[in-house]
């Protein structure tokens, strides 16, 4: 999920509504943190099921994912689907919202204080906001990872309080909510930057060369032109796709690492390297570190769709052009 402030028609630059801008902030939190939700409420059974292959789930080990998106109904009903989605709403309004507030700021700072301009601020101002929302939301991820592993039936936590209670309690106190950070961050800072990078390419070379074919003004400032929803939804799919190919590895290995003591063999994926290591040699490139990726390129299309849709409709909604 990532995006960029709507690009201004060559020739007639966007008029700043001061009147508005001590509000700013908090109806730009507000806009991200609306995409999020909408966008991970979208794929929130394709998510579950990408978590139960990543960590190799003994009740659905050797299912594919259509298959297990058949056999979790079955076994749990189609509430299972969803099972975790709870935390992952409590943790993707912020991180939706620090994501794409983050980003807006990086940038003018790499372009105004640093003098970093052209494409290349995109990728770092993404990085670096990917990587700022991950470590404010991380045991968030932690929470939802949790709760969305169990099974009907096998559950070691409650609810999302219990899990924050009993993984505090056994865990090591505030660091066993920080599992796999590192490799999240090392994994984010590729995913999110080239998100930021493909899309903002795409759209400000679509919109400087074929304006009247691709975009069209804003509803709540004409002076601005944004891009038409079937234009978002292809840019955002290529930029998903790009994003997640390269750092899908160090997600595999990220889950794995915040599953901990959940996993049989939790011994063996204490670190990203020894993680990375054993995931390899136990199940090779496809069936380990690439598992389950086609279902994150399954993901792309509708997840981008509704994060940019409902970006574009709560910026114009919220007077952020």
């Amino acid at each position: 999920m990532a995006t960029e402030a709507a690009v201004s028609t060559p020739g007639r630059p966007a008029i700043p509504n001061h009147s508005q801008g001590d509000y700013h902030f908090v109806r730009s939190f507000v806009a991200g943190g609306v995409a999020g939700c909408c966008a991970k409420s979208t794929i929130a059974p394709l998510d579950r099921v990408k978590i139960l292959l990543q960590a190799h789930s003994p009740h659905y080990k050797d299912l594919g994912v259509v298959a297990t998106l058949r056999a979790v109904p079955k076994k749990e009903g189609y509430l299972g689907l969803y099972k975790g989605n709870g935390a992952m709403m409590v943790r993707i309004f912020p991180y939706g919202a620090i994501q794409f507030m983050a980003f807006d700021k990086y940038k003018k700072i790499l372009s105004k204080q640093l003098g970093i301009s052209g494409h290349i601020h995109r990728l770092m101002a993404g990085s670096m906001a990917g990587m700022t929302a991950v470590i404010c939301t991380y045991p968030l991820d932690v929470i939802r990872a949790r709760l969305a592993y169990q099974v009907k039936g096998h559950h070691r936590y409650t609810g999302i309080g219990n899990a924050f209670q009993t993984i505090y309690l056994k865990e090591g106190g505030i660091p066993g909510f920080y599992k796999g950070l590192i490799p999240t961050l090392i994994g984010m800072a590729p995913y999110a930057g080239f998100s930021f990078f493909t899309f903002g390419t795409l759209k400000s070379l679509g919109l400087a060369h074929f304006p009247e074919l691709l975009g069209r003004p804003s509803s709540d400032n004409p002076e601005v032109m944004v891009l038409k929803t079937h234009v978002n939804l292809l840019c955002g799919g290529m930029a998903g796709a790009i994003a997640q190919t390269i750092s899908y590895p160090l997600d595999v290995a990220r889950r794995r690492m915040q599953l901990g003591v959940v996993l049989p063999d939790s011994d063996k994926c204490l670190t990203l390297t020894k993680t990375l290591k054993y995931v390899y040699s136990q199940y090779g490139m496809k069936k380990g570190l690439y598992r389950g990726l086609s279902l994150n390129y399954i993901r792309c299309v509708p997840s981008q769709a509704v994060a940019f849709t409902t970006y574009e409709f709560m910026k114009q909604t919220l007077h952020l052009n």
